[in-house]
């Protein structure tokens, strides 16, 4: 047999969960359940209760690690959901799926919807806004909820509405996250507690920026051994529409494409609207890293 070498980047730090202690032996799957009316992608499909369940289940059949919970789009210009309404659209799903024996993520930079959301058993909380708002980390300190910090230049409402600058987009989302980790830590949250996003799309150019943090993605998180799990969701968003030429629920190959550069790059979760199709891809790649390494 013919050498070949294959590169080994260092396993994550284990994060610390919830209920859960979740490693990255391979990449995780976290699979989207957007229980809002006006997301880019499947805005509307899974509003009512019942139908979100459904969607619930079928990810845990096909091999969902993690489900992240969302009740307010993200989305550009899209304004916000009041507090009452996201409670009312995300608590009743925390608490009816906790059973499940998965780990249930909420993805919100509400401290009041982080606060229900951690009584009601959430295991992580995903805030776009990496805790910035006044309360947000007196929300989350004193729990064993896992924590994702994610980097957003500006604020939904406005931060495509012009094209985003930095001096290295790289260095720039990297030292960002590095502030904000301090910050929690300095708060008294354990390093175990945290992963890391670069926020593809969130105030970033739709090709140069985007493109460059996936290329170095090992490079944006804070400097530290092991390294802090790095999360990625570039599932269905125009950085990859730009380029196939297709609209959201048709951008699901390149989705899956993207979810294996980020795999390769060592993503430790990878955020997905396709599990399925996902799911089978990095059983494919981890199985070539294996024999490569063999």
């Amino acid at each position: 047999m013919s050498d070949f070498s294959v590169s080994v980047l260092p396993l994550p730090e284990p994060l610390q969960c919830g209920r859960f202690t979740l490693t990255f032996e391979r990449p995780l799957v976290m699979g989207i359940l957007n229980a809002t009316s006006n997301s880019f992608s499947d805005g509307g499909r899974y509003l009512s209760r019942d139908d979100a369940l459904r969607r619930a289940d079928d990810m845990m059949r096909e091999g969902v690690d993690l489900i992240d919970i969302g009740g307010e789009s993200t989305r550009p210009g899209v304004e916000p959901v009041p507090l009452d309404e996201e409670l009312e659209r995300v608590i009743p799903l925390v608490e009816q799926l906790r059973g499940a024996n998965v780990p249930l993520s909420v993805d919100t930079y509400k401290p009041g919807v982080m606060r229900a959301a951690i009584a009601a058993g959430a295991d992580l909380i995903n805030d776009v806004w990496g805790f910035r708002l006044p309360g947000a980390i007196d929300a989350v300190r004193d729990s064993q909820c896992g924590l994702c910090v994610m980097h957003m230049l500006g604020e939904p409402q406005t931060m495509q509405a012009h094209e985003p600058e930095y001096d290295d987009v790289v260095a720039d989302v990297r030292h960002f996250l590095e502030q904000r980790v301090a910050e929690l830590q300095a708060a008294g949250v354990a390093k175990a507690r945290i992963s890391v996003d670069p926020g593809f799309g969130f105030g970033k150019s739709v090709i140069e920026h985007n493109y460059a943090l996936l290329a170095h993605l090992p490079d944006i998180a804070p400097r530290a051994a092991p390294p802090y799990p790095i999360l990625a969701g570039m599932s269905r968003k125009s950085m990859l529409g730009s380029l196939v030429g297709r609209k959201a629920p048709e951008r699901v190959a390149a989705s899956v494409a993207a979810a294996v550069c980020a795999a390769e790059r060592g993503a430790a979760i990878i955020r997905v609207h396709d599990v399925a199709p996902t799911v089978d891809a990095l059983k494919v790649w981890a199985a070539v890293r294996d024999a490569a390494r063999a």
